[in-house]
């Protein structure tokens, strides 16, 4: 740059000593006053095609130019090029973040060193019910009013993360973490385990609900053979055999509780299917209509109900369990029928879908307890289960049952005018009659 100002300015003091030359000092000087003059206004164009660029839109131009100027326009050129270059891959790289952090499936929310919002993704807007665009630079304890959360991010103390349970949404159970970054920064994670708390207190049910049903039945049996052991001679032996068949009663009791579990943990850890094959929806309700009149022992009126159409006469699936599921349905239906009351079972084809249903006239159930029903050991009636030798699981097994054979349980019940319990299975497990043997 500096050798290309010495150049100029030697050409123009050239051109003043040939000017002198010939027409004096006078001219010489005037010369280089003119000379010095047009050096200024070219650098003052320059400046000015220079300024006029650095006002226009991002991506214009660099106005073309001749000697020095030309070397400048260059290397603006090549650093504005440079730095958005630079910019653009910031940009990316931000945008690629943002869309991770969209699909995180925990909540992230950033604050500023006063607790404004800054930024969150999707996640975080449902889980505090914040709108991102709208809310960018609000007071975040203005939006979040849970005294917990306030007190937590106000404490400063983030070691241990805050399990948060929603005020403003009934069942929301978050777990934040507070990370500060930055300069006071802070960021917010937040994650749903809302369904990891209800399987940890359905874990807990389960132990209390266990270690009850089977203490009720080891208390019975304990008591009968001690009072056996310290007065045996003291009974006659038809009060033996009394106790004996109590103790024995209530063994079972507890046999059946335990093979009920042992087959709901198969169902729910996703143990194989069975082999599935063919089975004639007609001779498994009869076989089961059969059962439950044996259950019943005459106290019911007992009947079946079959569709005969060929093209929903199978059902595809494993008979074992299949039959273990209606006829839960249907020793339900007994045990929860008064004597004198009818219970019908069926097999019918609507809609390309078949239906197996077990109908009553007994006590019915509560609309707020049907939801409930195929939770295990959930029951209506705990005194009136256990007097029937109900274990509180067979609607739990039926339910994981009917999933396995992508079929689906609806319950329909009126208190003091029965119920309805049905099995809908898609078309797809549905199928004609099964050929009979050739002679």
């Amino acid at each position: 740059m500096w050798w290309q100002a010495v150049r100029m300015l030697g050409l123009v003091a050239l051109l003043a000593l040939i000017v002198g030359a010939i027409g004096g000092k006078v001219a010489a000087l005037a010369m280089l006053f003119a000379g010095l003059l047009a050096m200024l206004a070219w650098q003052l164009l320059n400046l000015q095609r220079l300024v006029v660029w650095m006002h226009a839109p991002a991506g214009t131009a660099l106005p073309a130019g001749v000697g020095i100027w030309a070397h400048i326009f260059y290397d603006l050129d090549r650093r504005s090029r440079t730095s958005v270059d630079l910019r653009e891959r910031l940009t990316g790289a931000l945008d690629r973040f943002h869309e991770a952090s969209q699909a995180m499936p925990d909540g992230v929310l950033y604050l500023s060193a006063n607790d404004r919002i800054e930024w969150l993704n999707r996640k975080a807007e449902q889980h505090f019910g914040i709108d991102g665009r709208r809310d960018h630079g609000v007071l975040v304890t203005t939006l979040v009013r849970e005294p917990e959360f306030v007190r937590f991010l106000q404490a400063g103390d983030y070691a241990d993360p805050l399990v948060l349970h929603s005020t403003r949404r009934a069942g929301l159970t978050l777990l934040l973490q507070v990370v500060p970054f930055g300069d006071e920064q802070k960021m917010v994670v937040s994650r749903d385990v809302s369904q990891l708390e209800k399987l940890e207190t359905m874990r807990r049910d389960f132990i209390a609900n266990v270690s009850h049903e089977l203490r009720t039945p080891l208390t019975v049996v304990t008591g009968f053979l001690e009072t056996l052991i310290d007065g045996r001679d003291d009974f006659a032996p038809v009060d033996v055999t009394n106790f004996l068949q109590l103790a024995l009663d209530q063994s079972l009791r507890m046999q059946t509780l335990i093979e009920d579990l042992l087959t709901l943990s198969a169902l729910e850890t996703g143990a194989p299917a069975a082999v599935e094959e063919r089975v004639d929806v007609a001779a498994l309700v009869h076989s089961i209509a059969e059962d439950t009149r044996l259950l019943s022992n005459g106290r019911h009126a007992i009947d079946a109900a079959i569709d005969a159409r060929a093209d929903c006469a199978t059902l595809l699936g494993s008979e074992k369990e299949l039959r273990s599921a209606f006829a839960n349905l249907a020793s339900n239906a007994v045990r929860y029928t008064p004597s004198g009351g009818r219970i019908r079972l069926s097999w019918s084809c609507t809609d390309g879908r078949g239906e197996f249903a077990v109908e009553d006239n007994g006590i019915g159930i509560a609309a707020e307890d049907i939801p409930r029903l195929t939770e295990r050991f959930y029951r209506v009636d705990r005194g009136r289960s256990r007097e029937t030798g109900g274990t509180g699981l067979g609607l739990a097994i039926v339910k994981h049952i009917l999933s396995r054979h992508q079929a689906e349980l609806r319950i329909a019940s009126e208190p003091g005018r029965g119920s309805r319990f049905s099995a809908c299975f898609p078309a797809s497990r549905l199928g004609p009659a099964i050929p009979a043997p050739r002679s």
